[in-house]
């Protein structure tokens, strides 16, 4: 069973995506094992570069197995080839780590050191929904995987 860490700057602050988060979390444990690393906003610096700078210390400081960067500048796949990914990954990593920036991306430095950046979308979401996005896409690649209906 592979581990799976999502490291994401900020923390939930509203019921309804610590349901949801606490919902996909309760799926994936059928597949894989998941922790959530929070790591502190620096908005308050004011000043963009600084900011995440010292976001991507504290990513840094969580980064294990294979490190992927959830990036708009990423590549963008299908919920099929993810699932693939995930496959292939699993052969080779005891775990994989995703990261979510915080509001203004990551550091080059946090960028430098993960393997693999991806997109989901050219749009921008708020980090914090982007979470619940991306445990719904962790959980529809393993249900692939494994042969369930749930994706269409």
């Amino acid at each position: 069973m592979i581990n799976i860490t999502v490291v994401a700057v900020g923390n939930l602050k509203e019921k309804f995506s610590k349901d949801a988060q606490n919902e996909y979390l309760k799926r994936l444990s059928a597949f894989c094992k998941v922790k959530i690393i929070e790591t502190k906003e620096f908005n308050e610096l004011k000043n963009i570069e600084l900011i995440k700078e010292k976001e991507g210390e504290e990513i840094l400081k969580h980064l294990s197995g294979y490190p992927i960067l959830l990036d708009v500048k990423g590549e963008e796949i299908t919920s099929e080839d993810l699932a693939k990914d995930i496959e292939k990954l699993s052969l080779t990593n005891s775990s994989i780590t995703f990261i979510i920036g915080g509001s203004y991306g990551v550091s080059e430095k946090v960028r430098e050191n993960c393997k693999q950046k991806l997109s989901f979308s050219k749009m921008t979401f708020p980090h914090n929904l982007f979470r619940i996005m991306l445990l719904e896409q962790l959980y529809r690649a393993f249900t692939i995987l494994n042969g369930k209906s749930y994706h269409k």
